[in-house]
Formats: structure tokens, sequence, C-alpha cells
């Protein structure tokens, strides 16, 4: 599978350390420290932008990102959206970059609760779907891709065993899945809280934890990180067959399946994965301008650029995402194989903010 979605599944409550720094586009940093600052005082023509891991686009798409404004880009990686948004608040008084860009709808209102970002309304925002502009009051973050965390199954398996797979939650507690689903530990993983997410969002505050028990029950697998799950566990990936993985669902991303073809000759009629639709939460992520930036005009150049048919369109084989602008074109490879999910489940960030710590400790209890 690819590699940003790997990335971008690990450690989701985890603090991590200072990422690798990236230098893309044309020229070369010219400040130190946030590299927003020149030696002379003068304005920088660098902007540093602090995000997660998975964060990727193609250098010829950050080449014009420069050609068009002068600014050259820094990257600066700090783990799982979960650990860079931790270690972001925990320098908020004197921010490592610029703009930020990965936290989600999960995380969303404990960035904006600790005053990381400064309001801004992006240009282009008005060919973004109403739905996923979340602070469309203040316009402290800028949305820029959504996904979709879902149950992915292996079609040979439920093929040769001439069983349907499983389309739902309700699905997934049924005796013929019995000891079939692998999963991620809530507390480790990306994916592994938003399937809990998604189960909240559907049996609400008094049913998920009698849905968790009927899972358990129904001898689901718990592993700590997704790479575990679906690279090691589920018997669909590729990198699973070589593993010889004994489970054929695993919780994933919608984009799972055109993952597995990318890259493969000749192209087969359909991919190896399928995507349990009635399953999944919707992530969305967002860029913002961080408080204290040094160079607040690259930023603000930056997050326009983050919304241009340019780099949206660049986004689905770099970061398996989905672009958020109106008209932005997928490529082929992308929308032939990738799932689309008409009515995934979703949640309110404020409803996140005051539940998921409770969420958290009660799964816990129940599954593990």
């Amino acid at each position: 599978m690819n590699s940003t979605i790997r990335r971008r599944a690990i450690g989701a409550l985890v603090l991590a350390t200072a990422g690798a720094t990236v230098l893309a586009g044309c020229g070369s940093s010219s400040g130190s420290g946030s590299g927003s600052s020149s030696a002379a005082g003068k304005p920088s023509k660098t902007v540093t932008l602090v995000s997660h891991d998975s964060f990727a686009a193609s250098s010829s798409v950050l080449a014009q990102f420069t050609k068009e404004t002068g600014y050259t880009v820094k990257v600066l990686r700090g783990g799982d959206a979960g650990a860079a948004v931790n270690q972001a608040i925990l320098t908020k008084d004197h921010p490592r970059g610029d703009v930020f860009f990965g936290v989600d709808n999960t995380l969303l209102s404990r960035a904006l609760s600790n005053g990381l970002f400064d309001s801004y309304t992006a240009k282009g925002l008005d060919q973004v779907a109403a739905d996923v502009q979340l602070d469309a009051a203040k316009h402290r973050v800028t949305p820029i891709d959504s996904g979709d965390v879902c149950v992915n199954y292996d079609r040979a398996y439920f093929t040769s065993h001439h069983l349907a797979p499983p389309q739902t939650f309700a699905d997934l507690v049924k005796p013929q899945y019995k000891n079939l689903l692998v999963t991620e530990n809530v507390s480790t993983s990306s994916p592994g809280l938003a399937f809990l997410l998604g189960t909240a969002a559907t049996y609400g505050d008094s049913g998920w934890q009698a849905y968790w028990k009927k899972l358990k029950a129904n001898g689901v697998q718990v592993v700590d990180s997704w790479e575990q799950a679906y690279d090691n566990a589920f018997s669909g990936s590729a990198a699973g067959k070589k593993a010889k993985g004994s489970k054929p669902l695993v919780v994933s991303y919608a984009s799972s399946p055109p993952a597995e073809v990318v890259g493969v000759t000749p192209q087969p009629a359909q991919s190896p994965v399928g995507v349990a639709t009635g399953t999944c939460f919707r992530q969305i992520e967002f860029a913002g301008l961080l408080h204290g930036a040094k160079n607040p005009a690259g930023a603000k150049a930056f997050i326009d650029f983050m919304l241009s048919r340019t780099f949206q369109q660049d986004m689905p084989l770099q970061m398996y995402v989905d672009p958020v602008v109106k008209g932005a074109v997928e490529p082929e490879v992308f929308t032939k194989y990738g799932a689309k999910v008409p009515h995934p489940t979703t949640l309110a960030p404020d409803k996140i903010a005051a539940k998921r710590d409770d969420w958290v400790k009660s799964w816990n209890s129940i599954v593990l």
C-alpha cells in the first residue's frame, strides 16, 4: 500500500518529536528558526509549513507556487495528525512555522480552543462546499481535503467463501462475520479513533457501548497501528498477502482500493480491496495561519494556493484524499478504483471535543 496512507494512520494520540525538514520549490531557505525572517531583517521569502508526516505534494506543484509568489516552502513534519497538533499547542507561544496543515475534524476543537490560528478568509473559499467549512463564522481554518475511514474487505476471500461482504456497522456483528475483522486501538491510531466515532454517530451515546460489546463477542481483533492491521493482519492487501494475513476485514480508508492498483501492470478490472460504504466516518483536513507567524503574508499565499486547482488536483495521488474545491478533477485511477461514499457518518467538532476522552476510556474498558 502507498506509504502516504501508512503514515496517516500512526499514533493518533502520541506526542511526537520534531519531524524532518524538507525544502521544496525553487531556491533555498534563507532564514533561521522557523525560516521566516532573514538575517538582514527583510521579509523572508520562505514559508514554513508545519504538518503531519503524510503531507505530500509534487515537486512541480510546489515549484509552481514559488513561480507564482516568489515564496519557497519549507516543511516541518511532526508525526501523526494528533502528535502534530499536540506539538503545535505546546509551542504556540513560539510557533515553529507560519501555516499548519493537517488538523482534522476529530481534533479541530482542541486546536481552536487553544488559540492556534488567526482568522483568514482564503481566496477561492467560495468554491468550497459549505458542509466542510466547519469554522465558517470565524475562518480560523480553511478546509483543504476530505477522506473516509471505512471497513475494507478482501474481495477474493468473500468470493471463494461464497459470502457477501458486510456493508454496514450492523453487519459486522452478524455470526457469519465472526473472527473476520481487525481494527486499531483508538488510543494509538487515527483510523481506530475515527471508527469509534463512526459507531458513536450511528448508535448514539446510549448505544455505541452495547454495539462494541457485540463486536467484541463476535471476535474483533485489536492491534496498535494501521500498519499492523492493514499490512500484517489483513489478507486483502499486497503487504498482507506477503505477511500471510488471515483477516479479510480491516478498518482502513475508502482510498485503499486505488492505492492497491497504482503502478500495477496490467491494470486489473477492479481492485482486490473493496469498501463497506455503510461503515465510513468522514474526516476533513484543514489549514490555518498560525498565531504569531513570522511570515503571515507567505502563509496566506500558501493557504490560497492549497485551494487552487493545481494543488487540489495533485492531492489524490499524493495524499490519497479527495479535493474540496468544486470542479477539481481527480486522476482516472482514483475515480475508477476509489469508493465513493454517499452517506458517511459525521459528528460536530464540539461534540467530539466534549465526549472524545470519555469515549476512549469507555472503549478501553469494554474492548481491552
